[in-house]
């Protein structure tokens, strides 16, 4: 039994005295805990030991407060599963030696057993879940198949994955094989995430705004539908396609229970676009987060009045910067506990 369902609440719609508040990459590095083994452990150790993703998972509920617990893991996980070498240099982003752009290429990657080679994944949930004791739900998450795709054919990070984006013009068939496999993955891999305990899921499409509207559902959002339908009767999901504002009122249609939105759209906006029947989930500017605290405090109660008092999930419009001091992290988030919604909600209960 969950003690704080506030969460699982807003996603479902209900009345609530406050907005639920978490941030995106809340378990990471802007916390010198985390940074203690980071110095002590390689990125994928820390993913791959489940005793130590349970630590760090569970740090920013201990130490910020955050009304819900995601896991420490890392989307590119799903790409070592289907046979591809995946390193992580610190202060640097992922690194693929061996990128897949041609048949030859494909030929390497699979659609693996998700139990047998994510089974750490799954151990660390079930661990979090132990430890939470109910005190907050626990989100789990993936990359999106077109985000996961650009990696994948890129071999690193990009501002623009041309390649990636080449590759899908010049060779569709293949493109569509290949994000058909993550998709396959993806829905197993989350299957078995929420059978582990995950309360939520979250598909991250980290870059689906470098998509025009076309390319978005041809690319994008055909797969996360997929995804969604799969699992929407098993869960409740929240998509986060950062920059595809365009296509919020088609990624509401999917079903999904809640959509993030990023601070490039006004919150107004965003719910015109969207419709009233699914949750939406930010806005705040991480870089908002290093501006003084009392003006800090007054940017949040802007964004949640701007939202309104239903529907709503505090959060950042993308992950938090390693270099946000911690007491304006909670700074944020108590800014969000303390603003109450009980006159609203008490009027509407009327």
């Amino acid at each position: 039994m969950l003690k704080n369902n506030l969460l699982l609440r807003t996603l479902a719609g209900e009345k609530t005295e406050r907005a639920p508040v978490w941030m995106m990459r809340q378990a990471g590095r802007y916390l010198p805990d985390y940074r203690k083994l980071r110095d002590k452990y390689s990125f994928f150790d820390r993913v791959q030991t489940p005793a130590l993703a349970t630590e760090i998972t569970l740090q920013p509920v201990d130490q910020i407060g955050v009304d819900a617990a995601i896991l420490f893991s890392d989307i590119l996980v799903v790409l070592q599963a289907m046979g591809l070498e995946v390193q992580l240099i610190e202060n640097t982003g992922p690194v693929l030696p061996a990128p897949v752009r041609t048949e030859a290429d494909a030929r390497r990657v699979f659609v693996p057993n998700v139990e047998a080679s994510l089974g750490y994944v799954f151990e660390a949930i079930r661990l979090v879940k132990q430890e939470l004791n109910g005190r907050v739900p626990l989100i789990g998450f993936a990359g999106a198949p077109w985000t996961l795709l650009c990696y994948m054919v890129d071999g690193k990070g990009s501002k623009t994955f041309d390649l990636t984006k080449s590759f899908c013009y010049t060779q569709p068939v293949l493109a569509h094989q290949l994000l058909q496999m993550l998709t396959d993955t993806t829905i197993a891999y989350l299957r078995q995430q929420v059978k582990a305990g995950a309360d939520v899921v979250q598909l991250f499409d980290s870059w689906g705004g470098l998509l025009g509207p076309d390319d978005f559902e041809i690319f994008s959002l055909q797969y996360m539908r997929q995804i969604i339908l799969a699992l929407k009767q098993e869960v409740p999901t929240i998509l986060f396609a950062k920059g595809a504002w365009h296509s919020l009122a088609e990624m509401a249609a999917t079903g999904t229970a809640g959509i993030g939105v990023d601070w490039c759209i006004r919150p107004d906006t965003a719910r015109a676009f969207a419709g009233h029947q699914v949750t939406l989930q930010g806005n705040f500017d991480p870089a908002r987060l290093l501006t003084p605290i009392p003006e800090l405090k007054k940017q949040v109660t802007r964004m949640l009045n701007d939202f309104g008092p239903r529907r709503h999930i505090a959060n950042l419009g993308h992950g938090i910067l390693p270099n946000v001091p911690v007491d304006h992290a909670k700074a944020f988030v108590d800014a969000v506990k303390s603003h109450s919604y009980q006159n609203d909600f008490e009027k509407s209960s009327l």
